[in-house]
């Protein structure tokens, strides 16, 4: 069973191809420029001087364009979120949660979220007979969410002798190294195995015991690709630098102004190959009109698609809660960043944002739906009143 529930937004393995350098992109919302005698046109001006890279990773990104062209909005946002030592959630400076940090989560401002999922997690499991247990959360953060739920598995003596293992994915060094501080503890109390995983793939099956996953606000920070439709079908939205774009512009007599960031949105002028795959890789795609815009990760697909193998490939089953923003929808605009809890331009500083955008649950449940039952998504408020939130508080 999987039960997806949804959030109301208060903040919160590289698979990108790159398009063809052979020819020239077209800038998005460009003003036409026309003559009005027949006068020879005036000389292009100088194009627009971008200011010093603010960031370490706006350099980076710089650079990158400079040297092969545009880049795919999942490679921007993977840049900024992941790179190893200059990333958002990877930069041991980064506060990223709480007061300090960028945004506050559901179980930062209490402990009832972990214990009410935790209660769930318990009743799916004690209809299957009590087999053991391995919990295995998707990016953990600090720890808070894990330690609640464990919290409430201690204080029931037939959950604590039955929990084995506790799995962690999580790529950022400074964030295990956090979870290790808070886990560790309890982890030596109860007697189970406490594990870290770059990745959901390097879980292997265990046929005998039952699975429990939790995914609190993962799917939201995947890598997205933004896609434009038009009569020829699926266009790739792409990441330029300002002074490229300028240069594909350089027929015109447009007054130049230095830009307030250095990186401008641009339109292949043709569907390619990765656009015109994403564009077709759900049917509720087709009804798209002429002009909208698509935000798609096959990321959060194929990351879906595992979490259903997990849940489905053992004697004794399992049970997943994944809680994110988003809708029983596809999105088309609602990429954002955050900064010092408000929002920020998505291309302002580069790897100090958090970057986030909408999870289209319609396509986590296609991706699974012949491994698992998907449930929902419902709201997060409906789900924990259902689960005695009321009478929690009192």
């Amino acid at each position: 069973m999987l039960r997806t529930l949804t959030r109301c937004s208060t903040r919160l393995p590289r698979f990108s191809v790159p398009p063809p350098r052979n020819y020239l992109f077209r800038p998005i919302f460009t003003k036409g420029i026309f003559s009005g005698n027949d006068e020879p046109a005036a000389a292009a001006p100088e194009p627009p001087r971008a200011p010093s890279p603010s960031t370490k990773i706006e350099k980076l990104l710089l650079d990158s364009i400079k040297a092969t062209g545009p880049l795919p909005f999942s490679t921007y946002m993977q840049m900024c979120l992941s790179h190893p030592t200059h990333g958002y959630y990877t930069n041991p400076e980064h506060e990223v949660f709480g007061r300090q940090g960028d945004f506050i989560t559901s179980p930062e401002i209490s402990q009832v979220f972990g214990e009410l999922l935790a209660v769930w997690l318990i009743s799916q499991w004690m209809d299957k007979g009590l087999p053991p247990i391995r919990l295995v959360e998707l990016g953990p953060g600090r720890g808070t969410l894990m330690e609640d739920v464990l919290r409430v598995f201690a204080q029931l003596d037939a959950v604590k002798s039955h929990l084995t293992q506790v799995h962690l994915v999580e790529t950022s060094l400074t964030m295990r190294a956090l979870q290790q501080e808070r886990l560790a503890p309890r982890s030596t109390a109860m007697g189970f195995r406490l594990d870290w995983y770059d990745s959901i793939y390097d879980i292997k099956d265990s046929p005998d015991e039952y699975t429990m996953l939790i995914a609190h606000e993962f799917f939201d920070a995947l890598p997205i690709h933004l896609l434009q439709k038009s009569q020829q079908g699926w266009h790739e939205v792409l990441v330029a630098s300002q002074e490229y774009a300028a240069q594909q512009q350089a027929n015109s007599t447009s007054t130049s102004t230095t830009p307030k960031y250095p990186f401008h949105r641009v339109l292949t002028p043709t569907p390619t190959p990765i656009s015109s795959i994403l564009g077709s890789s759900s049917p509720r795609f087709q009804t798209i009109p002429e002009g909208g815009q698509l935000e798609v990760s096959p990321f959060a697909f194929r990351m879906a698609r595992q979490v259903g193998f997990l849940l489905s490939q053992n004697r004794v089953g399992g049970a997943g809660l994944i809680i994110d923003y988003g809708g029983d929808n596809c999105f088309g605009d609602s990429f954002r960043a955050f900064k010092d809890h408000k929002l920020a331009d998505v291309f302002e500083q580069p790897g100090e944002c958090d970057l986030t955008a909408n999870v289209d649950f319609a396509y986590l449940k296609e991706s699974m739906a012949d491994l698992v039952t998907p449930h929902g998504p419902l709201p997060q408020g409906e789900f924990l009143e259902s689960m005695g939130l009321g009478i929690r508080l009192k």
